[in-house]
């Protein structure tokens, strides 16, 4: 039971190991330029447009692999996608229909977490010659793989979910041969023929295109606006609706102040958003959706709930 358990322990490693260095992310920089702070986001199935037909789904098979990288790079709060946010809701109306068991249990409505980011995109070209197989499996993570080659194009777009605007986009080229080392992934999507998928020099390039979206994702962060909320102004205390899920540690610093919304007149479409300060606030407690702050530069009397915070 030890070696087994002690087996299992060293493929994580390995694959938290690959993983990192596949993404070969710039975690000092962008901590320095984001703070730390994490973004919400959801992934779009990704259209087919190459032709490619196997006997998986590629577009479900990029929104798997995409869902599970984002949540590993520790950079995003990433909301699970669009089918299975849809059956939650169809649970919250039938539990409030009142024909379930009502308690403590039930799924209620309102308390859905929006995505301020949707990730969306095209599988635009497929291309595989030879065959793959083999590698070894332990635990539900497969090393390695046979011969083969695989290539996958793609076009990522992130879009705001308050606009709608496409903020960035990008093309990505993932490769598989047999002289490249690969991991592949576990879990609920991937049962039943998926875990061939995940041997596959297909797999593996899906695999590679989606972490060098995730990379590029990561490197656009700086340039998205990060805010928050006021939600109580109390005992010499402010408290912001942004917490450790986002990433808010103690002593961070936040300006707040009202909101400049500059929009066009004749299509009322926001045109640019700032905010006016009004004073400076230090995250001195944390919690999961909450953090509790001080005023170190300002009057806390002019701090009102509704105003708007961002990083400094």
């Amino acid at each position: 039971m030890n070696r087994l358990f002690f087996v299992k322990r060293m493929a994580w490693l390995l694959c938290g190991a690959f993983l990192l260095a596949a993404l070969s992310l710039p975690q000092t920089a962008l901590a320095a330029e984001t703070g730390g702070l994490r973004y919400t986001v959801t992934v779009t199935k990704f259209e087919n447009r190459a032709g490619w037909h196997g006997q998986w789904d590629i577009g479900d098979a990029w929104g798997l692999v995409m869902t599970d990288i984002l949540n590993q790079s520790g950079r995003f709060i990433v909301l699970g996608e669009k089918d299975m946010r849809n059956e939650a809701m169809r649970e919250q109306d039938l539990a409030s229909s009142g024909r379930t068991a009502q308690g403590a249990k039930a799924p209620v409505t309102g308390q859905l977490t929006p995505a301020q980011l949707l990730v969306k995109g095209a599988i635009t070209h497929v291309q595989e010659t030879g065959r793959s197989g083999g590698g070894i499996s332990i635990g539900g993570v497969s090393v390695g793989g046979g011969g083969g080659k695989a290539e996958i194009n793609a076009t990522i777009y992130i879009v705001d979910s308050t606009t709608g605007m496409v903020l960035a986009s990008t093309s990505v080229v993932g490769k598989s041969t047999s002289s490249r080392a690969s991991i592949s992934y576990s879990g609920p999507g991937w049962s039943g023929g998926y875990s061939n998928f995940q041997k596959s020099n297909m797999g593996k390039a899906v695999e590679d295109a989606v972490a060098q979206g995730v990379q590029w994702m990561i490197g656009q962060l700086p340039k998205v606006p990060w805010r928050g909320e006021v939600v109580l102004v109390q005992d010499g205390a402010v408290y912001v609706n942004r917490g450790a899920r986002e990433g808010v540690t103690p002593g961070q610093v936040f300006l707040v102040g009202t909101a400049n919304v500059i929009r066009d007149p004749s299509t009322g479409e926001v045109l640019d958003e700032s905010v006016s300060e009004i004073a400076r606030l230090q995250v001195t407690t944390v919690k999961e959706k909450l953090s509790v702050c001080e005023v170190i530069n300002g009057d806390i009397g002019a701090i009102s709930k509704g105003m708007m915070i961002q990083r400094q």
